[in-house]
């Protein structure tokens, strides 16, 4: 909720325009906060905005006359509906959807740099991020050095609340996300 505005606002702000950021629902909270850091430097009221709201804000957005460019990170379906919707009202869109990301292990890979690696981008945020790997490919023998290290790494990982120092991997956001996890492992 944090990484994905913090590639946007700051060249944005750079350049001399406002922004308005629509945090997803599920998540408003650290938008707020980076609101809220971004007064307290001193950043004049009115410069950068936080727009909470679902479909209904969204719409409003996209046909704003006075909101010249969108830019989008998320699902496949919202990315068309964005970029569809922001283009018909005569807007500057990047949506980004449907995001795939893959490792590729060599040979010769530094095994604990690699199972840091794949546990930080398939569990960090709960596996719910953009950045998150979504495919492994493991080149040669090297997957039968790697794939036991990276059991043994993923069992032991601290699943708590996300608030707590020590936690490795906080909850899902929703049920629904819960549901398709489970679907995965069964």
């Amino acid at each position: 909720p944090v990484m994905v505005p913090m590639w946007m606002f700051p060249v944005a702000l750079a350049c001399g325009n406002t922004f308005v950021l629509k945090p997803s629902e599920r998540d408003p909270s650290p938008s707020l906060l980076i609101a809220d850091l971004l007064r307290q430097a001193g950043l004049p009221d009115g410069v950068f905005n936080v727009v909470q709201g679902d479909k209904e804000a969204v719409d409003a957005l996209l046909a704003h006359p006075d909101v010249q460019a969108l830019s989008f990170v998320g699902s496949t379906p919202i990315a068309e509906y964005i970029y569809t919707e922001g283009t018909r009202h005569g807007k500057r869109v990047q949506a980004l959807g449907g995001a795939k990301n893959h490792l590729v292990v060599m040979p010769d890979a530094d095994l604990d740099q690699a199972v840091d690696a794949l546990i930080g981008a398939a569990y960090g945020s709960a596996g719910e991020r953009c950045m998150a790997i979504s495919v492994a490919v493991a080149v040669g023998d090297v997957a039968d050095k790697l794939v036991p290290r990276l059991a043994e790494r993923a069992r032991a990982l601290k699943i708590r609340n996300g608030m707590e120092s020590d936690a490795e991997m906080g909850p899902l956001v929703t049920g629904a996300h819960k549901a398709k996890v489970e679907g995965y492992i069964a």
